[in-house]
């Protein structure tokens, strides 16, 4: 494998990104330039959502070729193209052989949700002082239990009398909520997201920790539950305030995560007709918000 490393103005990133492709590239990553100087810039997005930017106002860009002579060819090209005007070649290396399935594994530990409740990927053994477990693995649903939105309803889940309850997580990803509720007592869990291919993540995932429930698509969900959990994103929530309060029960709980603090107010107003939602928990600038449903 070689490495064509690049230097770019912002303006010019994504036509190169897409020249790169056009070449052949392996794989295309794209950084600050200046990062680790006083002339960093910090580009913050939502995950899930695009980015802000499409770099930076001085782009490295590292294209991955199977072979040294694709990355010249890529070279040579690409300097004479008109719109390579202000880019720069830093060069081309050889990228040395990794195990990369032992290193991408090595990227991910067990997290600790409470002192005796973890998540711990297959390859790990369980620390000693867990109690209970997740079996949960990256993959290509959102939710591995690292997310300060998915720790913090993950918190929230294990403090709370789930016993017998029937319950719903909306946006269900990976699964990881809905086997979480599970984990501590729920008995009849449906977990719904608009990708089929989280659908069937939920669904190896919850095989994998040996629990019950029902995964598909939004139609799934029908009629009340004594909890909703929904991971999701400020905007989809606020879209979605009507459908999940009239699916949460009398009296029953409501737990929503994926809000900035910043976005709190508006949370409270999109949801005030239903329901009056609180901040329960907050971690590194995202918050949890909860309200129980009138009797």
């Amino acid at each position: 494998m070689f490495e064509l490393c690049l230097l770019c103005p912002e303006d010019r990133v994504e036509i190169l990104s897409d020249a790169l492709d056009a070449l052949d590239a392996l794989s295309v990553s794209v950084e600050d330039a200046d990062a680790q100087t006083p002339a960093e810039q910090a580009l913050f997005g939502e995950p899930g959502m695009p980015a802000p930017k499409d770099g930076w106002q001085r782009s490295r860009m590292v294209a991955l070729f199977a072979e040294e002579s694709l990355a010249k060819e890529a070279r040579d090209l690409l300097a004479a193209q008109d719109f390579f005007d202000a880019c720069q070649v830093l060069g081309i290396r050889k990228v040395e052989d990794q195990d990369w399935v032992r290193l991408t594994q090595s990227q991910f530990a067990p997290v600790d949700i409470t002192p005796d409740f973890w998540i711990v990927p297959t390859w790990h053994e369980p620390p000693a002082q867990a109690r209970q477990i997740i079996r949960l693995d990256p993959g290509l649903a959102f939710g591995t239990g690292t997310h300060p939105t998915t720790r913090m309803c993950l918190r929230w889940i294990a403090s709370h009398d789930l016993q017998g309850q029937r319950v719903l997580d909306y946006g269900c990803g990976s699964g990881i909520l809905a086997i979480g509720a599970a984990k501590y007592g729920a008995s009849r869990i449906d977990a719904v997201d608009i990708d089929e291919a989280a659908v069937t993540s939920t669904q190896l995932n919850a095989q994998a920790n040996a629990v019950s429930l029902n995964a598909g698509l939004p139609e799934l969900a029908q009629g009340t539950y004594q909890t909703v959990l929904a991971n999701i994103l400020a905007t989809p929530l606020k879209v979605l305030a009507p459908l999940l309060c009239a699916h949460v029960q009398a009296g029953g709980h409501l737990v929503l995560a994926g809000i900035l603090e910043r976005q709190a107010q508006e949370l409270q107003q999109a949801y005030a007709p239903w329901i009056a939602l609180d901040v329960a928990d907050a971690e590194d600038g995202w918050i949890l918000m909860t309200a129980t449903k009138a009797p």
